[in-house]
């Protein structure tokens, strides 16, 4: 699937949360300016989600018309992140995990450290640094 949407686009935006499926192409384009203030005619790929998130609904523009794709999967779900409503850029690489039903969200990433915050004996330090 992703062969047919991915030349041409620089950006992929998931809507966090859950969406009317109801909605056609002009409800979805509301929704990505009136709650998301982003602009649906840049070269991006929204992706929406409903409530049985078995179903999605995919909308870009494609130059001289809308092009809304869906998505329904016979067994089993989307693991689509609900914490919020809002929308968050994606990579592909996160796009084409998300299509395959895995999570995108890490849970308790693992926080970098400011060396310089640090405290390290000699001894420590030599070893880090080699």
């Amino acid at each position: 699937m992703l062969e047919r949407i991915t030349p041409g686009i620089d950006k992929f935006y998931i809507a966090y949360g859950r969406t009317d499926m109801r909605m056609g192409i002009n409800g979805l384009i509301n929704k990505i300016q009136s709650e998301f203030k982003l602009n649906p005619y840049e070269r991006s790929a929204f992706l929406f989600c409903g409530i049985l998130r078995n179903r999605i609904k995919i909308l870009l523009w494609d130059g001289d018309g809308f092009l809304l794709m869906y998505k329904r999967v016979e067994k089993g779900t989307f693991k689509w992140p609900r914490s919020s409503s809002e929308a968050k850029e994606i990579t592909l690489q996160q796009l084409e995990l998300l299509l395959k039903g895995a999570e995108i969200e890490i849970k308790n990433p693992i926080e970098k450290v400011n060396l310089r915050s640090v405290t390290l004996s000699d001894a420590e330090l030599d070893e880090l640094l080699a």
